[in-house]
């Protein structure tokens, strides 16, 4: 059986009261093997949103001026030609939704230039007018649309120049608008003799590039010469649809993000931000089933007064999470039992679970696990950067050469009750005496590879392989500092320590815990709108689409069921 068409929506023009397209973009994409579906202008977003449902890539066609008052500029209608407010207000929401959910997109001659704006680029009013001085031509009416009549240069290292396997491209052109300023997370990969630039592309991991040119325009002549940047969005597509329906298929688990931190700014579960990383919003885009949230608690003093307001501390955190599942109870469920995921799942459900980051949370209460397991706490980090009453950190000063006596009853008490024992941010010390003692396998919510960043915070091989062989996972993070030494990091960097913990511990033993909200996030995967990026590299990589659910919580929930199933209580 052929594998099903990607599904290619096509943005129309408005033109004289009516939706219009020129016949060569849909073939373009008929001939490079998509679905073309055409988007007639209109702003309705709840309508976009549930198209954006239904398609694999966008396509954003050309067309008039775009209101240089979206820049925050006056317009000069000495220099404008004509405007369409009815396009302007569609493509760049468009853009930016489709954007949201990780949409491979491709934008021409005014696509390029929407592409600009509606991620904080800006573009000439007139490019002539604008770069002040005289240009050559950049309108070749009456010369056929299908003929090119000038050559661009494209950058060595860019897509674009991997795409068409040259560094010298002939155009056609029909413009005097161009970008002047490409936004953040892109650079400019093509221009033509004059310095117009005719195009540009994200360098940041994101499947867009936009083009000044009408390379649709060529195949009306039967001329292929631009068909490799269709066939590159429509392979994009084929790989975005493919990530699609796997994630209709399995269960998605982030082990850790630390939104609750955020309570105190007003935080709620049911409007998207710019400041949360997770939302139910960024779930549904990015496709994502189940997080962890966790009542994180900052290592303080270990005072009796202390120990009570660290504890009410984790107490409000975890109360915070449940009301706000609550206030959207239509929408998402708090669960701490993996034998409930795909029903609800199949509901249309989000799940929220709840961790504790800090044992410091318990005091020196060991009742307390109990009681928190009974509240629905799935796991506990033994410790966070600084020693406890439990166990050393991996930032602290080995107080207590490993795990203290207080620390060893709570290994027991947490294996009774079925409470999966977090290892990340533990010692070395902590974490051998841990594995040795536990019944039951461990887990690191959230940790990297020490191989490939030497960070205290991170994981020799020794200690993978350790932890795979007692049946555990490592759950591979977003932190830029657990991923490398200098810089941002990439989702080229995550997939190495993903890759490389997968290479020492096995495909059953390895999964995901982004630290969204808690400083994870990387260039290329900003939000959990994103991690449907993830997937596409996963499958880009050759994983089948079994490893791929094992990485993506399967592994995660094998430990929770096996953890839970021990109880003795």
């Amino acid at each position: 059986m052929a594998q099903p068409r990607p599904v290619i929506g096509i943005t129309a023009n408005f033109r004289d009261g009516n939706a219009a397209l020129a016949e060569a973009y849909y073939l373009s994409v008929l001939e490079a093997g998509g679905t073309p579906l055409i988007i007639p202008p209109y702003a309705c977003r709840e309508a976009l949103v549930e198209t954006l449902r239904h398609i694999d890539a966008l396509l954003l066609t050309g067309g008039a001026d775009i209101d240089p008052r979206y820049m925050g500029e006056e317009p000069d209608y000495t220099l404008l030609h004509s405007i369409n407010p009815k396009r302007d207000e569609q493509e760049l929401l468009l853009a930016r939704l489709a954007d949201d959910r990780a949409l491979p997109i491709l934008g021409i001659c005014r696509g390029v230039q929407t592409i600009a704006v509606a991620f904080g680029g800006k573009v000439f009013q007139d490019q002539g007018a604008g770069m002040g001085r005289e240009l050559m031509v950049h309108d070749q009416e009456p010369v056929d649309r299908h003929v090119a009549t000038h050559d661009v240069l494209l950058a060595g290292d860019s897509l674009l120049s991997a795409i068409f396997g040259r560094d010298r491209l002939a155009v056609n052109t029909f413009h005097h608008q161009s970008v002047s300023t490409a936004p953040e997370g892109f650079a400019v990969t093509a221009t033509a003799p004059d310095g117009v630039v005719e195009g540009m592309e994200a360098v940041d991991g994101r499947s867009i590039i936009g083009v000044q040119w009408h390379p649709e325009s060529f195949i009306m002549n039967g001329d292929h010469c631009m068909m490799p940047l269709f066939s590159w969005l429509v392979g994009e597509a084929r790989l975005y649809r493919r990530a699609k329906e796997l994630h209709s298929r399995i269960i998605s688990v982030d082990s850790h993000c630390d939104t609750p931190m955020l309570f105190g700014q007003g935080y709620r579960l049911e409007q998207r931000g710019e400041t949360a990383l997770v939302d139910l919003h960024k779930m549904d885009e990015g496709a994502l089933d189940v997080v962890t949230m966790v009542a994180y608690i900052p290592q303080g003093e270990r005072d009796a007064d202390s120990l009570a307001r660290a504890t009410a501390m984790a107490d409000n955190l975890l109360l915070g999470i449940e009301e706000r599942v609550q206030d959207n109870g239509h929408a998402v469920s708090l669960c701490s039992e993996p034998c409930l995921l795909s029903c609800l799942k199949k509901e249309g459900r989000k799940v929220i679970m709840r961790g504790i980051e800090n044992g410091y949370a318990i005091g020196r209460e060991l009742g307390n696990i109990k009681r928190y397991r009974e509240m629905g706490v799935v796991y506990m980090t033994l410790c966070h950067n600084g020693d406890n009453d439990i166990c050393d950190s991996a930032r602290g000063n080995g107080e207590h050469g490993g795990l203290s006596a207080f620390g060893k009853e709570v290994v027991g008490e947490m294996n009774r009750v079925g409470m999966l024992i977090d290892l990340s941010h533990a010692a070395e010390s902590t974490f051998w005496q841990v594995l040795e003692l536990s019944d039951v396998p461990v887990v690191c919510s959230h940790s990297s590879c020490k191989a490939l960043c030497n960070h205290p915070r991170n994981l020799t091989d020794e200690q993978i392989k350790a932890l795979a062989s007692k049946g555990g996972v490592v759950q591979v993070t977003m932190y830029s500092g657990f991923l490398r030494e200098n810089g941002d990091a990439t989702l080229d960097d995550f997939m190495r320590h993903l890759e490389h913990a997968i290479s020492v511990a096995g495909i059953d033993h390895v999964g995901i815990g982004t630290d969204f909200d808690g400083d994870g996030s990387v260039v290329g995967c900003y939000s959990a709108s994103q991690l449907r990026n993830v997937t596409r590299e996963l499958l880009r990589r050759g994983y089948n689409d079994v490893d791929i659910e094992k990485i993506w919580g399967g592994n995660w929930l094998r430990v929770m069921r096996q953890v839970q199933g021990a109880t003795r209580i």
